[in-house]
């Protein structure tokens, strides 16, 4: 894949999570006790062997650039390719923030009209999946297809509120309709946001777009081609989640306690994350962990079981946290009962508290909280 380059949008779907995207973007959002949902799109990149990203950013950018840096720990540092942080504002008749995807494209038509590279990879940062973009590519080769769109099956019952894209295919997999948030039942074709095309297709398209002043890239550009142009789904037959909700949030990382979808998200291929010196937890005398996943540099005193804990968390002596996710730095005083929680970073809670939400409700307490 010497010959694709990578866009990935960190930003499109940052109104889904507001809970965690207050003060960060979608991609920074920390997830499954030491990454962040940037690190799997940018890993697929580079197990896919694309050496050129463009990181489109937006607002509240910040965080994620202190996260990828020059992109070394993705082997990203290059002179020639590596990853590029794309600012908001790009072209000179536009100096608004971008709203869609489409908009998103417009400002950065210089960075695709200079680039070499014949094809584009483009994704966004709400997918947690081990995915292989060769693979993808090949097939897009074999059949001739001017644009691919990479799917996972689900059930209907399962998609989001909002932002569902379902594909309908004809017997050679070739796209037949797209439908925005259908009445659906039973199996679907439920669409991951994942595009393969040519760079030239791409340039043209959002240049054709910018002159009949369009907005919309999947409902006015690719739905709209779908006789004109051959257009094929991909299945992605691998473990793949979509974060669209706080409640999707804790859903999937907590689906992730389990051991074979670990193994499906990390056993193929290396998912690469900002490297840290910390020190190995500290287990103390009648600590107690089960089923939970604990990143380097916590303090266990207490009792942990299936709960993610990032990196720096403290559970002090006598306290108990249950099915619950403490982000980095979270302190937790003695003899608390934690269960169905999401904390963010820096939270502290004082001793004695009992904090309880439930499988279907988590209660999230905002970065710098003390309780």
């Amino acid at each position: 894949m010497s010959n694709a380059m990578g866009i990935i949008f960190s930003n499109i779907h940052d109104s889904d999570v507001p809970e965690l995207t207050q003060n960060r973007t979608l991609g920074s959002i920390p997830f499954c006790g030491r990454y962040r949902l940037v690190d799997f799109a940018l890993s697929n990149m580079v197990n896919s062997d694309i050496t050129k990203v463009g990181l489109i950013t937006k607002s509240n950018y910040q965080s994620l650039m202190d996260h990828v840096g020059s992109g070394k720990d993705w082997d990203l540092a290059r002179r020639h390719g590596g990853l590029h942080m794309l600012p908001p504002f790009g072209v000179e008749e536009n100096t608004s923030l971008y709203n869609t995807r489409l908009e998103a494209l417009k400002n950065i038509i210089g960075f695709i009209e200079k680039s070499n590279e014949q094809y584009v990879v483009m994704t966004d940062c709400d997918l947690v999946c081990n995915m292989d973009y060769d693979a993808i590519l090949k097939t897009h080769i074999k059949n001739g297809a001017d644009i691919t769109l990479v799917y996972g099956m689900a059930n209907a019952k399962d998609m989001s509120p909002t932002n569902n894209i379902v594909l309908k295919t004809d017997d050679d997999g070739r796209v037949a309709d797209i439908l925005f948030n259908p009445r659906a039942q039973g199996e679907i074709k439920l669409f991951a946001n994942v595009f393969i095309l040519k760079r030239n297709l791409l340039y043209n398209l959002v240049k054709d777009a910018i002159s009949h002043n369009k907005h919309h890239f999947s409902a006015e550009i690719i739905a709209q081609s779908v006789g004109s142009l051959r257009i094929f789904g991909y299945e992605h037959k691998g473990y793949l989640a979509k974060i669209t909700s706080l409640q999707s949030y804790y859903d999937k990382s907590m689906e992730l306690l389990d051991r074979s979808k670990m193994k499906e998200v990390f056993e193929n291929n290396n998912v690469y994350t900002k490297i840290r010196d910390s020190a190995p937890t500290k287990y103390s005398a009648g600590a107690k962990v089960k089923n939970s996943l604990i990143a380097d540099g916590c303090v266990i005193e207490g009792e942990v079981e299936n709960s993610i804990l990032f990196r720096g968390v403290k559970v002090s002596r006598g306290s108990v946290i249950k099915n619950s996710i403490l982000m980095q730095d979270t302190i937790i005083g003695e003899k608390c009962f934690i269960n169905c929680i999401i904390t963010d970073k820096n939270v502290i809670v004082t001793d004695g508290r009992n904090l309880s939400g439930c499988d279907v409700n988590p209660f999230y307490i905002r970065k710098f909280s003390k309780l």
